[in-house]
């Protein structure tokens, strides 16, 4: 099967039939394949969101949605943390648009991570790697990814479940938009915390 073939296998009702397929499973399948667009950006995260909001619901297939992407985001993250120093991987680190986008993490911290994972057409996987090379705490890291997550699958899931609503009920449209400002509301009101103390360790060390 080539990459064509590939791309083409991937639609809404072919991955439902996969999720039925393994439904012994429970919710595995409906978690694990957004955890594998981590690893395999090419991999259609939209799709999978939807076609768990059809085959689960729209409130479990987004907690699923958002666990299989959150850990798969994590887990990224650790790995480049760990080995990004490492002599194969450090090209990385020379590589200017790389090394820009870090320099731009690291100044803002939660920020930009938030608002670029809030986002379903954000390259994810470059936000991850470049977290996990950067200086940027792990702790704010985490917090964008939950938030920033949280934000852009619940919208594909939404959006996915009902897409008519959008259009009949515009109400919901506005919902959405004031929990994204929220969340990075808190989100900046928590980095400043972690900002702080982390700087009274720092003072003491």
């Amino acid at each position: 099967m080539d990459f064509d073939t590939l791309k083409e296998w991937f639609t809404i009702e072919n991955i439902m039939t996969l999720i039925n397929e393994y439904r012994l499973l429970g919710p595995l399948p409906g978690i694990l394949l957004p955890m594998l667009e981590a690893f395999l950006p090419f991999l259609p995260l939209v799709l999978f969101v939807m076609a768990n909001a059809n085959a689960f619901g729209l409130w479990l297939g987004f907690l699923f949605s958002w666990i299989g992407a959150c850990a798969g985001a994590v887990l990224v993250f650790l790995f480049f943390r760990k080995f990004g120093q490492q002599r194969f991987l450090r090209f990385l680190h020379r590589h200017p648009a790389v090394e820009k986008l870090m320099k731009w993490v690291e100044e803002h911290g939660f920020g930009p991570i938030f608002l670029l994972l809030c986002f379903p057409f954000t390259p994810s996987a470059v936000v991850n790697i470049v977290a996990g090379l950067s200086n940027v705490s792990i702790a704010q890291y985490m917090l964008a990814v939950i938030a920033g997550k949280m934000v852009m699958i619940f919208t594909i899931s939404f959006v996915g479940y009902d897409l008519k609503a959008l259009i009949t009920q515009p109400v919901r449209t506005i919902v959405v938009t004031v929990v994204i400002f929220l969340l990075w509301f808190v989100g900046k009101r928590i980095e400043v915390r972690l900002n702080r103390s982390a700087n009274r360790e720092h003072s003491r060390g």
